[in-house]
């Protein structure tokens, strides 16, 4: 049998008479063009919402700002690319009704409304809380890795400068002797390695004080690390290797894996992210109590006890940091505290007392211990402490708070399986099924715009799943009703 034939490109064919009717009831950019269109832009930060009365016309930014959701929900992100897909793209087409703007004006319209690009992905998370898509029950916290404008060659740290220098040196060590021998052996014979080498030693020179300055600046600013594409990325490690770039922070709410909160940092650790995030989350989704689960790089004893006086519950693991677990001597965990008498009991049965009081890192802390004579007479010394005065227990005041999460986390030892359900779904999402795991704009500010695309675009992915365009319609049409 024959195959499946195409039309003759030679013969006419009749369009349907309207661009509308390419764009079928269930199509995003009905969506797209219905939520841009009842935002307050102005209010949100846009520029030029309201046309100029003299000089050549702008586009309107909400024109532009349905570009770029289109952009991201699509997989398409580059400003070339974008201005490409107006001049073929039949949806682009209809949403923006025929209009071509240049990829510089696109391009310019991302770098300036990094704020305003923010604002309006808040604006989706209050629609979603409206249509009652979140839970407000459990949340997850988790932090990954995105790929910055800056390679790994031009970020700079000070232990990497200190090696290159010394590499450098060796180098113009090793061409200065073969110059002496040159001079001294063969200049007449061969002059042009003679000027070879002195080229290279030209260019290691020159080489050595480009890093002497970076080095000097480092110094100057007191930075651990510089980049020189952009300032703002830092050198990283997170799960799948090292990167230049930013970590990006989550919460994302357990009912539908929607993100109810995000956040664009420069610290390589997520220790200190646990309270900002999980207020964050508690204030968009407007509940008073709440529980948040993170892994244990969210360890920290001040956000956590923050965490539990805004009504937050936190589920934490703690990290190995004891040096004693190493070496198979008993962890602090083996020592048992007696609250009503404000004492801890150790495994062989002894009471360490109350000695002093300190602050370290801001914290106040209570001291225990017993007598060095009875520490060094117990049979289970050698598995205790190498200490000649005797083991010693500190205890943060508010300790009390880490203990219970310890036993809330015992009880319910599923909380953690179901963390890396919720949050890792949605960074699997972002960086392979939408291909947005690295960043187009650099800097702090801009990069905090461009992921705010991305968590709305892959919101607005989740809900198109969950209720549909014609469902998103009806409780957009609803709020406006309400609002009016």
């Amino acid at each position: 049998m024959p195959h499946i034939q195409g039309q003759n490109r030679h013969n006419e064919v009749q369009f349907p008479p309207m661009l509308d009717d390419y764009i079928d009831a269930e199509n995003p950019v009905r969506f797209l063009d219905a939520f841009v269109d009842q935002l307050d832009l102005a209010a949100l930060g846009f520029e030029r919402v309201t046309a100029a009365v003299e000089g050549r016309p702008g586009y309107h930014p909400g024109d532009l700002l349905k570009l770029y959701l289109y952009g991201y929900l699509n997989r398409i992100r580059s400003s070339r690319a974008l201005e490409r897909e107006t001049h073929r793209n039949v949806e682009l087409m209809w949403l923006l009704k025929q209009l071509r703007p240049d990829h510089k004006t696109i391009a310019d319209f991302r770098k300036v409304h990094s704020d305003a690009l923010r604002g309006v992905c808040r604006e989706f998370t209050r629609l979603c809380k409206e249509l009652e898509l979140f839970g407000g029950e459990l949340i997850a916290i988790d932090g990954s890795k995105f790929v910055a404008v800056n390679s790994r060659d031009r970020n700079f740290g000070m232990a990497k400068l200190q090696a290159i220098l010394k590499g450098v040196d060796e180098e113009i060590e090793r061409y200065l002797k073969d110059l002496e021998q040159q001079d001294a052996e063969m200049a007449a014979v061969q002059p042009e390695k003679t000027e070879r080498l002195h080229r290279k030693l030209e260019r290691l020179r020159k080489r050595k004080a480009t890093h002497e300055a970076i080095q000097a600046e480092m110094m100057a600013q007191g930075a651990t690390q510089i980049s020189l594409t952009d300032p703002d990325s830092r050198y990283m490690v997170g799960g799948t290797g090292a990167v230049v770039g930013y970590n990006v922070q989550t919460v994302v709410d357990a009912k539908h894996k929607l993100i109810v909160a995000h956040e664009v940092t420069n610290d390589a650790t997520d220790q200190l992210c646990l309270a900002p995030m999980a207020l964050q989350a508690q204030a968009a989704m407007d509940v008073e109590q709440i529980e948040a689960v993170a892994d244990r790089g969210y360890y920290d004893a001040q956000n956590i006890k923050q965490c539990v006086d805004a009504g937050v519950t936190p589920y934490v693991a703690k990290p190995p940091t004891s040096k004693n677990g190493p070496l198979g001597r008993f962890t602090k965990e083996a020592f048992i505290y007696d609250a009503q008498a404000d004492e801890y009991e150790c495994p062989a049965g002894e009471r360490l007392t109350f000695r002093y009081e300190s602050v370290e890192k801001g914290r106040l802390k209570r001291h225990y211990k017993r007598s060095a004579s009875v520490c060094r007479a117990c049979d289970l010394r050698e598995h205790c402490t190498a200490n000649l005065a005797g083991r010693k227990i500190s205890r943060w005041v508010d300790e009390h708070l880490l203990e219970e999460m310890r036993e809330r986390l015992k009880a319910n030892p599923q909380l953690m399986r179901q963390r890396r359900e919720m949050s890792e779904h949605p960074f699997g999402t972002l960086k392979r099924g939408m291909n947005q795991g690295y960043f187009l704009c650099r800097g702090l500010t801009k990069v905090r715009g461009e992921m705010s695309l991305s968590i709305l675009s892959y919101n607005l992915k989740r809900v198109f799943n969950i209720l549909g365009v014609e469902a998103m319609l009806a409780g957009l049409a609803a709020k406006r009703t309400v609002n009016e």
